[in-house]
């Protein structure tokens, strides 16, 4: 468990670009997705994350190669991470397999209802300083997560699109891509 929490302010591009304020990415695609399959039971094909992140590329315009970093809801529980490796390998295909995911949790604790706008800042960090966060603490692999987790160090990487997921209670799924503003690294 962990305590936090973020503020991130949503404005309309063209009324921040006409103030002169920063810009430090946009939103550009969401989604979520809810079956009610179980209180806090996932299926291990990870069909229900996979549709939520599914529905953010297609409302992003966004394939799933052009994804460069995955935030992970990454609880750390041998259910979720299979469940959360299978959605995003059905997601980005094989891209997935060259591509960086990890989870502040490892960092910060699982603070439950405020997560959702920390690891959306944690995103957001990483868009504006090219830093990719690492796993903490990851040093045995699940032979079925056989994905990028970042473990342990951090990374700098050349991120123009940002993938943050997000597994509630009750089969309640979520993901959002975030965009640099002006699509460069």
């Amino acid at each position: 468990m962990g305590e936090g929490g973020a503020v991130l302010i949503l404005e309309e591009l063209e009324h921040a670009r006409a103030r002169g304020a920063r810009v430090y990415c946009e939103i550009g695609g969401y989604a979520t997705f809810g079956n009610a399959y179980h209180m806090t039971g996932l299926t291990r094909e990870g069909l229900e994350m996979a549709r939520a992140i599914d529905g953010a590329l297609a409302h992003a315009r966004l394939d799933g190669s052009d994804i460069d970093y995955v935030n992970a809801h990454g609880s750390g529980t041998q259910q979720n991470d299979r469940h959360e490796t299978a959605a995003v390998k059905r997601s980005l295909g094989d891209h997935a397999y060259r591509t960086p995911m990890s989870s502040i949790k490892s960092m910060v604790g699982h603070s439950l209802g405020a997560i959702g706008a920390i690891e959306v800042l944690a995103c957001v960090l990483a868009l504006v300083h090219q830093v990719v966060p690492p796993t903490a603490n990851y040093t045995t692999p699940d032979p079925e997560c056989d994905l990028d987790y970042v473990p342990r160090t951090a990374r700098q990487v050349k991120l123009r699109n940002v993938l943050s997921v997000g597994s509630g209670f009750g089969g309640f799924q979520s993901a959002v891509v975030l965009t640099r503003p002006d699509g460069r690294t």
